[in-house]
């Protein structure tokens, strides 16, 4: 039996190793969003990795590894937020009947036909990766949990309502909200930078883009 006991615990940590590693890049991806900064982000995903072997025998189907992981790697995150005495993190509030701001919504207005038929790509083409990294980075922490999961990780709703334990609809809300905070700060941007000119119409009856 001690044979068969060590065999067992072999074949486990070498399944746990491999998945762990093929993992590690989208782990570390979603912890420096997270985190905003490398040396934090690597603690993170160490933490994660070694609370997720130590209770290994907790993960009932293998093939829930990823999001187990994932709701591992969030709790660690909340968990440094609070020993370090993190602002607390409420969603902002917002006037009941708000108009969402959309990105996309505002580049199909009449004075962008002259772009092209395909405006978003020539835009966002023209946005570096660090401008949209910042932007996500400067998002509220409950509306950044949920962009990070949706959109870099491809988590579907479902999925990112186990990981972070919140009911799908607060999910949904949470996601399109960040989103449009993203949308808001990219088109800042895009003004501050001088792709778009700021007298352009932003269709938010004199809005004057401040939150």
């Amino acid at each position: 039996m001690p044979g068969v006991m060590t065999k067992h615990f072999t074949d486990r940590a070498s399944w746990f190793e491999t998945d762990a590693e093929r993992l590690l890049p989208d782990l570390y991806g979603a912890a420096l969003r997270l985190a905003r900064n490398e040396a934090d982000a690597q603690d993170l995903v160490a933490d994660a990795v070694g609370n997720a072997w130590t209770h290994l025998a907790s993960l009932q189907d293998r093939g829930s590894f990823r999001g187990w992981v994932f709701r591992i790697l969030h709790n660690c995150f909340v968990s440094r937020c609070r020993s370090s005495r993190a602002q607390a993190t409420e969603e902002p509030y917002e006037e009941e009947g708000a108009q969402a701001f959309s990105l996309f919504e505002r580049l199909h207005q009449p004075f962008l036909l002259w772009w092209g038929s395909n405006p978003e790509q020539e835009f966002l083409d023209k946005l570096l990766r660090e401008d949209l990294e910042r932007a996500v980075d400067a998002l509220p922490e409950n509306f950044r949990v949920v962009v990070i999961l949706a959109d870099l990780q491809g988590f579907s709703y479902h999925d990112i309502a186990g990981v972070l334990e919140i009911p799908i609809g607060t999910v949904r809300s949470r996601l399109a909200r960040g989103r449009s905070l993203l949308q808001r700060a990219l088109w800042r941007h895009a003004v501050d930078a001088g792709l778009r000119s700021a007298g352009e119409p932003d269709g938010r009856g004199g809005d004057d883009g401040r939150d």
